[in-house]
Order: C-alpha cells, then sequence, then structure tokens
C-alpha cells in the first residue's frame, strides 16, 4: 500500500513540474535597460535587455515604447514602432531562459514593458 501512494505521489508532483514550464505569460519576460557609457549625437546611449526566464518561446513580444525616439538606428527588424507599440525581433522567437538586446540614444530611458506576445511550449 506504501509503495502504490508513494508512486501516486511521485506521480502528481511530477505533473505539477512539469506544468509548471509551461505556464508562462508575458509578464515573465523583463525589460531592463541601462546606460553603455557611450554617446551617440551628444545624447547618452542606452542597452535594452529582454529576458525571457521562461522554458517556453515567446513570439510576436510587443512592448509599449510611449513616447520612444532615438537618435541611433535601430534596424525595423529588431524594433518597429507602430504608435504607442514596439515589435520587437519581428516577431520572431525568443527562445527559452535567453536574452535580446538592442541599443538606442536619447536624453533619458523610455518605459518599455510587454504587452501581449505568444507563448509557445513543446
Amino acid at each position: 500500500m506504501a509503495t502504490i501512494l508513494n508512486f501516486l505521489s511521485a506521480i502528481i508532483f511530477l505533473s505539477f513540474i512539469s506544468r509548471g514550464y509551461c505556464q508562462c505569460v508575458v509578464q515573465n519576460v523583463t525589460v531592463n535597460q541601462s546606460q553603455t557609457g557611450s554617446q551617440v549625437q551628444n545624447k547618452p546611449e542606452w542597452k535594452v535587455t529582454i529576458s525571457n526566464p521562461c522554458r517556453c518561446t515567446v513570439l510576436d513580444l510587443t512592448l509599449s515604447c510611449t513616447g520612444f525616439q532615438t537618435v541611433e538606428k535601430i534596424d525595423p527588424s529588431v524594433l518597429s514602432k507602430s504608435g504607442d507599440n514596439c515589435l520587437i525581433n519581428n516577431g520572431n522567437p525568443i527562445v527559452g531562459l535567453s536574452t535580446f538586446s538592442f541599443n538606442y540614444a536619447w536624453d533619458s530611458s523610455f518605459s518599455l514593458t510587454p504587452v501581449s506576445a505568444q507563448i509557445a511550449c513543446s
């Protein structure tokens, strides 16, 4: 009887662990910014690092980027602004447990927060 209970407990425990890997949401994505120490057209350069701490892949990541401006050219496949939202990485995957970075230059940093994404767990 104890063996059966141990077996059932192990199965339940493993199902909770494996389910946790697919409980990823856009709010898991973090955006950090720091100055690089460089100047572009007399404006400080900022490095944006987007982290996907989840094991799932994030696709079509859109950030809120109200008022975003830069004097540093950013490839549209890296960041594409439409209104108050910015599509990151041309919608391409940011795989689990990885980061995606880009730089921009402006007098101060802008608030960049995840708004939407597609989450793909395998």
